[in-house]
């Protein structure tokens, strides 16, 4: 691997992760893209020597093929996700007019309560050892008038 590529590789991946900080969904779709190709040269970058064929090499021999099958795979998904995220930005454009991705009000209500709830343990009250040694109060004498009635 040159230096040339692991410089691209870097960009690719500075690129797509500073895409993927921002706030707007067209700007992380962008990211995921950049990224992908970053991840995928880096896949082929890291299988085999540049220049010689996927599946025969130059002397007769065989190439691994596994990178290009990876790679190949990775496109196909990168694409799925690439379609589905856009189609994400489609509906919040027609829904809201912006494609920013903004905080859920439920999960703020969520982390109010969480955090009200976890302030508002109630404190345990220590053992009190006089009342381990006592027995229970008497039950009242069974005259037969239960929840069902009277015994017949």
């Amino acid at each position: 691997m040159n230096l040339a590529l692991v410089a691209l590789i870097g960009v690719l991946f500075a690129t797509g992760t500073y895409l993927m900080m921002h706030r707007t969904l067209t700007r992380i779709i962008l990211g995921v893209g950049v990224m992908g190709n970053g991840v995928n040269l880096l896949i082929i970058a890291t299988g085999g020597p540049p220049g010689s064929p996927p599946v025969i090499g130059e002397l007769g021999t065989f190439a691994d093929p596994v990178p290009q099958a990876l790679v190949l795979t990775a496109i196909v998904i990168g694409f799925a996700l690439q379609a589905f995220l856009l189609s994400l930005a489609w509906r919040n454009w027609t829904l809201d007019g912006n494609d920013e991705v903004e905080d859920d009000l439920s999960d703020r209500l969520m982390a109010r309560r969480d955090a009200a709830e976890s302030e508002a343990v109630p404190e345990v009250a220590p053992p009190d050892d006089d009342v381990a040694g006592e027995a229970p109060p008497p039950m009242p004498p069974d005259d037969g008038t239960g929840p069902g009635g009277p015994a017949s």
